[in-house]
């Protein structure tokens, strides 16, 4: 495409030709017609700027907007600096604007009124508490077993796997259950302090109510049996901020792993397939190493941690 100096230049240029030798054999020489040279011979004054382009912008439009309506829009938009598009057209209609909704942007873009967004409010994460030992605090959560992974006999059941791990030495204790209530919590609570070689200080679950009441009406908070459990060993509960997940990042970090590692690739025929498959991926994570721990697997971190306290 030619720029605006080449488009002058080939305009005197035309026209000098023209004035030489007539402006048919100009036409045939730069070809182009007739009426394009007469056009630019008439605006020609001798100067360069006499062959720009001139501005092709009207002068005026039949509904642009009026001034009182400008000053309408100017007058909402110093009440109103933070208002989206769509809210501050539909407070200009209550005021008896009747342009659309485009005409209105255009005008705002044109003036440099569009809205001002406030930024949004920084999440600062509260520093995480470190635990000094082993059984400072457990997290405990269940997860469902994903349908796609039931196949032939367990196709339509529903299996849970429950998960306990220690905030400070990252070991699991991972069982297959095929309920989903406050007994299997309970009867998965024994088995955790079994398998753990360390007293248990907390644990730490979210409000569901296979651990807790609290979220249920006020008539119905009597403590459920996982934690009555809790109560006669000793173990202080301690509950997440509800529909905070992240509160108890440990065992939902896990539980992604374990779709990533395990679920995606496995199938199971029936629950003892599962429980069978399921204790195999346990032993296999915690003889991992994981960089959280110096390259050293949860069973090491553990038998490192009482070698050098006892």
């Amino acid at each position: 495409m030619k720029s605006v100096t080449q488009e002058v230049l080939y305009r005197q240029a035309l026209i000098s030709y023209a004035q030489k030798h007539g402006v048919t054999k100009a036409a045939i020489r730069y070809k182009t017609n007739r009426q394009y040279i007469y056009r630019w011979m008439r605006r020609y004054d001798g100067t360069q700027q006499s062959l720009m382009n001139r501005s092709r912008r009207p002068h005026h439009h039949p509904k642009q907007h009026t001034e009182e309506e400008l000053r309408l829009i100017g007058n909402m938009r110093r009440r109103n600096p933070n208002a989206g598009l769509v809210v501050f057209w539909v407070k200009l209609r209550q005021r008896g604007y009747t342009r659309s909704i485009t005409g209105l942007y255009r005008v705002l873009r044109r003036q440099g009124e569009m809205a001002v967004k406030p930024p949004n409010p920084k999440y600062i994460p509260k520093p995480y508490e470190q635990m000094d030992h082993p059984g400072q605090r457990v997290q405990i959560d269940v997860k469902f077993v994903p349908d796609s992974c039931l196949v032939g006999e367990a196709k339509g059941k529903k299996f849970y796997q429950y998960t306990a791990i220690d905030e400070y030495s990252r070991f699991r204790y991972l069982e297959a259950f095929e309920e989903h209530s406050t007994y299997s919590s309970a009867v998965f609570l024994e088995h955790v302090i079994k398998a753990f070689r360390f007293k248990i200080e907390c644990v730490q679950t979210d409000n569901g109510s296979e651990f807790t009441k609290r979220l249920l009406p006020q008539g119905n908070r009597t403590p459920t049996l996982f934690e009555t459990r809790l109560e006669q060993c000793g173990i202080k509960h301690k509950l997440i901020r509800p529909y905070t997940p992240r509160h108890n990042g440990k065992v939902e970090r896990s539980h992604r792993k374990d779709n990533e590692y395990f679920y995606a690739i496995r199938k199971f025929y029936s629950f003892n397939d599962f429980k069978k498959q399921l204790a195999v991926h346990s032993f296999k994570y915690n003889n991992f190493p994981i960089r959280p721990l110096g390259w050293l697997s949860p069973r090491e971190f553990l038998q490192s941690f009482f070698v050098t306290h006892h």
